[in-house]
């Protein structure tokens, strides 16, 4: 019985013996080593040397071209504001209404004084002609007839000073209506409905001009070394740009008119201004804005989209394929954007494959299969077939 059991175990483990030799045999590893890793599907685009407008980017911020203060040159209950704060204006538009009735008063009293005084010179000038024909027929005496013309000259002098008044009552009263001196970018009023003005010693407001607006920047030295020359003047600067917050390119270029002629002690750098139209007041005061200055061309350089530019410990670097169809840490020196793309000085030669897409799966070595760039767009596109 016993012998029967060691036979029947026997026959169990001579077939696993024989499957794990198999296994263990060389004819099982040569069948991996020739399965291997594949390669990796990407894109790679051919470095070529171009030409790009030289430029510098500097974060500027706008101001006024001046600031002018509002003051009322009459006083009064302020009435009314008529403006929004914040908006643009126009030269001559109506900004405070200080209350009309005194003002209006006034010019009636002089308009009737004036009434008066061209009354009496009316009958002034009646009675030196009178006294002028009887003075001719010797019925008077010469000193009564210079008398009359006197008292027309002294009447005649009375009107002028009515006029006068009521001239001065008319702009007084002009005057209640506050209208902003020039264009430009109102701030909040300093003082509300109801308030007393006393008159001009009262800050009413204040008006930014805004058109042209200039906008205040600096560079370091080693920016404004990248300068052709190495002066940065309004000749040396091709164009002038604007970059707003949100992106967008200021449309109206503008002109450097202004650029200082050694370094901020304290700041180490370089301060410019730079002027732009701004007549729709699409630009406001002590807004933040990057600049860009266009200084030439930069000859032999490479144009490399951004996603295939990667940084490492030791800087930015890209992946190139080699002769062997392998991937390849190639480290680059590389300056400012243009449109998509980095502007590589250093690091590529004209012809290196650079690939632009799967970079997550690559480090050094990876073996690589590339495609052309219309293919990987088609591939990458599932509702193409």
């Amino acid at each position: 019985m016993a012998r029967t059991r060691a036979s029947l175990a026997w026959l169990l483990v001579l077939p696993a013996a024989s499957f794990l030799l198999q296994g263990c045999s060389p004819d099982s590893g040569t069948a991996a080593a020739q399965g291997g890793p594949s390669a990796v599907p990407v894109t790679a685009i051919e470095a070529r040397l171009t030409s790009v407008p030289a430029e510098i980017l500097a974060i500027g911020q706008t101001e006024g071209l001046h600031e002018v203060e509002v003051r009322a040159r009459v006083g009064g209950i302020l009435e009314r504001r008529l403006y929004r704060e914040g908006e643009p204006v126009q030269a001559g538009q109506p900004l405070f209404q200080i209350e009309r009735a005194p003002y209006e008063i006034a010019l009636a009293q002089a308009q009737a004084e004036l009434a008066q005084q061209q009354a009496r010179l009316e009958q002034a000038r009646r009675e030196a002609r009178r006294l002028k024909e009887l003075l001719a027929r010797q019925a008077i005496s010469q000193r009564e007839y210079d008398d009359a013309v006197s008292a027309e000259a002294l009447a005649l002098a009375n009107v002028k000073a009515a006029e006068a008044r009521v001239r001065d009552a008319e702009l007084k009263l002009s005057y209640t209506t506050v209208r902003a001196p020039v264009a430009g970018i109102t701030d909040r009023a300093l003082l509300s409905e109801g308030a007393l003005v006393t008159g001009s010693d009262v800050l009413l407001t204040r008006i930014y001009k805004s058109d042209p607006i200039r906008v205040r920047f600096s560079l370091t030295t080693s920016e404004a070394a990248q300068v052709p020359g190495g002066q940065l003047t309004a000749q040396s600067v091709q164009r002038v740009e604007l970059i707003r917050a949100d992106g967008s390119v200021y449309p109206l270029p503008g002109r450097l008119d202004f650029s200082a002629r050694q370094i901020d002690p304290q700041l180490g750098t370089l301060q410019l201004r730079a002027e732009f139209p701004n007549a729709e007041a699409q630009l406001l005061p002590a807004e933040f804005v990057l600049v860009r200055l266009q200084v030439g061309t930069r000859d032999n350089v490479f144009l490399i989209p951004q996603v295939a530019v990667l940084q490492s410990q030791q800087g930015l670097f890209v992946y190139v394929i080699d002769a062997a169809g392998k991937a390849q840490m190639r480290h680059v020196r590389a300056g400012a954007w243009h449109g998509p793309n980095w502007i590589v000085y250093d690091g590529l030669q004209a012809g290196d494959q650079v690939i632009v897409d799967n970079l997550l799966r690559i480090r050094p070595g990876t073996l690589v299969e590339p495609r052309p760039p219309e293919t990987a767009t088609a591939a990458a596109d599932p509702g193409q077939a």
